[in-house]
């Protein structure tokens, strides 16, 4: 019986989880039964789901998966059964199959938890999902048929992380476009830090400021949701802000089926994984994006949940899941070069390097940098076995 690697998730990591795997079996002339299972074969492009035309930011996989012999199971995994090596999976039928594994590898992604909130769940937008992020652009092109009103012309960013940011200050010239030049709108963000960007280096910081007022975006420091209702947000120092749009961007999760699997976890669920992208205490199964807590270096950082680190993540779980079963050296995982390229709306974007985050551009040289990588560098490669496998490489060029 042929080894059998199942991939849990087509995002970033699991795409390229997928591919790597691929490409080792092929190199090494073994034939390995390499299966993902997802809701859709595409990739979503969740970093840009703050853009308009929401819709549009999917890839598809099939033509890709086709053309380098990874196969693809359309569900959802319900359960993982690491005792008997199999996962429970449902089918959009909504019929229950089991599926076994020699090596899982678990690329679930993650979600925003609205639950730690009251009123958050019901009456807050989020990006988290395509289909989520699609609602909201829908409810933001419909304030324009509601009455004029300070709660319709105000919008508040719950979060003041990268997610955060990058949706308030792209607001502030969507509203105009869809309201009207002379509507007199409003984008609050509200943040628990000391100040803007308070985890972040102080050139960073003092750039977010900066286009943040250029723009006209308000920033509520040191400041936490207390409940959120139909008609604003309340916030725990007992203001108010009326607004008819909320949006949520804290609170991101590792997916639940972390849970099922009996290891360590850090405080957002993901699974403690060692050099080689293993789980602790289980051999046979690989953590990789947003559910894996793994060390990018010997320096104490630890990669983030973005497709930057999930992109170099999925290549080296892949790699390494196939390793185990040829009997290959693993390569351990590094992520040394860290790099941010935030977008800041009409003013352009920011650029800084390492972990200290040096700013190296801004402006409209940053935006050109930006709409370069999230428009070509991130998206999957064409659908040729030759290239494909090249890019899947884990010591390849990447950033």
């Amino acid at each position: 019986m042929q080894k059998q690697i199942l991939i849990v998730g087509a995002g970033f990591a699991g795409m390229w989880a997928a591919l790597s795997a691929a490409r080792l079996a092929d190199k090494y002339q073994q034939t390995i039964d390499i299966t993902v299972i997802a809701p859709q074969p595409e990739l979503r492009v969740r970093p840009r789901f703050y853009e308009s035309a929401v819709h549009t930011l999917v890839a598809p996989l099939q033509p890709l998966f086709d053309a380098t012999g990874v196969n693809f199971l359309q569900g959802h995994v319900e359960q993982i059964l690491p005792a008997s090596k199999e996962v429970s999976w449902k089918d959009a039928n909504g019929d229950i199959h089991l599926r076994r594994y020699d090596r899982l590898v678990l690329a679930s992604g993650s979600h925003v938890n609205r639950d730690a909130v009251a009123g958050a769940a019901e009456h807050a937008f989020d990006l988290d999902q395509l289909e989520s992020a699609a609602v909201l652009e829908q409810h933001i092109k419909d304030l324009a048929q509601q009455p004029e009103s300070e709660a319709r012309n105000t919008v508040v960013v719950c979060g003041g992380g990268f997610t955060g940011i990058e949706m308030a200050l792209e607001l502030p010239g969507r509203l105009r476009e869809i309201l009207g030049a002379n509507a007199k709108t409003r984008v609050v963000v509200v943040e628990r830090g000391a100040q803007p960007g308070a985890r972040w280096s102080q050139e960073l910081r003092d750039v977010i400021a900066q286009a943040s007022a250029e723009l006209g975006v308000e920033w509520r420091v040191n400041t936490e949701v207390e409940c959120v209702d139909a008609s604003g947000v309340t916030l725990k120092n007992g203001q108010t802000i009326a607004s008819q749009t909320i949006i949520w961007t804290v609170g991101v999760q590792a997916n639940g089926l972390t849970a099922q699997i009996d290891a360590p976890h850090d405080r957002q669920g993901r699974l403690h994984v060692d050099a080689n992208l293993q789980v602790i205490g289980h051999d046979d199964i690989y953590a990789t994006g947003d559910v894996a807590y793994a060390a990018t270096d010997d320096k104490g950082n630890h990669a983030l949940m973005t497709c930057q680190h999930a992109i170099l993540l999925g290549k080296f779980a892949g790699n390494n899941a196939a390793a185990s079963l040829l009997n290959v050296a693993p390569l351990p995982y590094r992520q040394e070069n860290y790099v941010t390229c935030l977008d800041l709306g009409a003013w352009g974007a920011v650029y800084s390097e390492g972990w200290d985050q040096q700013v190296k551009l801004t402006r409209e040289e940053a935006k050109k940098l930006k709409v370069s990588i999230v428009s070509e560098l991130i998206y999957p490669p064409k659908a040729d076995r030759a290239v494909a496998f090249e890019i899947a490489d884990p010591y390849a060029p990447f950033v």
